[in-house]
């Protein structure tokens, strides 16, 4: 495979490079050069500048707003935020239940929901995991029952980021409690700011933050007009969705960006008077990880060009979601031993004690420790390739 760009991609770099060093404001760019972390009004900010420009969703289809760029450029674009630490857009929508709706919703869907998700203007979350329903995700009890148009949702979805910021939820409901646990679901939209009988309960991570929340249905009435795909068919899309979400899960990006934190502390830190990077057995442990981002970023392009050629991601997101979590978490552990003992930082704590691109590494390392369980454990991916990709007997 021959990775290096062509002149005419060589001058579309040039060009993204130029408009993001123009359009990211002031305030953004001071805290993007500092490694500072960014908030949802931060992030959403950037959305719109971006939707303004028409690149907030490259991977869309350009007749419902994508740009057209083929592989090569959607990779260069995503190389550029990462080099100017640009805020990292929400997923939910523009990554997850946009790319759904695209495939699998009614055109009075599209109409209603896409336009919205690509100008930042709603925010979305989701709505899979329960209680007593994580990786067997099948045994899922929020019910919704018919009534007139409409279905009722009674019971209680977990692990719902950012829902007390949302406006619209997507959720997995059980239409049909006679039938087989996997075609008895249905994929429903809920407006879970205007919809009585839903509450949303925050609670902290290991990270510190309220990232995650409880999300109750009492009696909550859901148009029937607001399910996506048939009736008891929601596997379907839940297994469609999950690949979309396991591929950004993957986080080629997030990971050249720790590769970047890595770097930085290795020329500021010290060991036996000289830098840290100077330092053998650091850099075996660094090339270690380049090698393995570089590795994940090939087969991420690969999945790109076949979403780019119709395909939806199929079971090689399972890979991507293995090595991408477990490169994740050996770059932010080499970052916390390459700071020692100012590893013990936290976010709160004062902006004097270290520099701002230290204050977060603490609570991101503790939150990244979950990455190889959320979004289907690395174990469950394990099964998935073996069985769709290996074609391995189950147990």
């Amino acid at each position: 495979m021959d990775m290096s760009y062509t002149p005419e991609q060589i001058a579309f770099r040039d060009e993204v490079r130029a408009w993001i060093a123009k359009a990211l404001p002031e305030h953004l760019r001071c805290k993007a050069e500092n490694g500072g972390h960014f908030e949802l009004e931060e992030i959403l900010e950037w959305h719109k500048i971006l939707a303004a420009k028409g690149w907030a969703a490259p991977h869309w289809p350009q007749e419902v707003g994508g740009t057209g760029w083929d592989v090569a450029q959607r990779h260069i674009f995503g190389e550029e935020l990462v080099r100017a630490n640009a805020p990292t857009l929400s997923p939910f929508g523009l990554t997850m239940v946009g790319p759904l709706i695209i495939q699998f919703g009614t055109d009075e869907q599209k109409k209603r929901f896409l336009p919205k998700i690509l100008s930042g203007d709603e925010i979305w979350c989701q709505g899979y995991s329960e209680p007593n329903a994580g990786s067997d995700l099948a045994s899922l009890q929020l019910r919704a029952d018919k009534e007139g148009d409409d279905y009722i949702l009674n019971g209680q979805k977990t692990w719902t980021t950012y829902a007390q910021h949302a406006d619209w939820i997507f959720v997995l409901a059980r239409t049909s409690p006679t039938a087989k646990p996997q075609e008895g679901i249905s994929f429903l939209l809920a407006d879970i700011r205007n919809t009585p009988g839903i509450e949303v309960k925050p609670f902290l991570t290991t990270g510190g933050t309220p990232a995650f929340s409880e999300t109750w249905f009492d009696n909550a009435r859901i148009p029937q007009a607001n399910r996506v795909g048939p009736e008891n068919k929601g596997w379907t899309m839940a297994k469609a969705l999950l690949g979309h979400e396991r591929t950004s899960i993957g986080g080629v990006a997030d990971s050249a960006r720790w590769l970047g934190v890595i770097r930085r502390i290795a020329r500021d830190a010290r060991m036996g008077g000289k830098p840290l990077m100077e330092d053998a057995a650091f850099r075996r442990r660094l090339a270690k990880i380049e090698i393995r981002y570089r590795t994940v970023g090939m087969a991420n392009m690969r999945t790109l060009a076949a979403a780019q050629l119709g395909h939806a991601p199929g079971p090689e997101s399972s890979i991507l979601k293995i090595v991408g979590t477990e490169l994740q978490q050996e770059a932010t552990e080499l970052a916390m031993d390459a700071l020692g003992h100012n590893a013990l930082g936290w976010f709160d704590s004062p902006t004097d004690a270290m520099p701002e691109y230290q204050l977060w590494l603490a609570s991101n390392f503790n939150y990244l420790r979950a990455a190889t369980i959320y979004g289907g454990s690395n174990e469950i991916q394990k099964n998935i390739i073996s069985k769709m990709i290996l074609g391995l007997p189950q147990a």
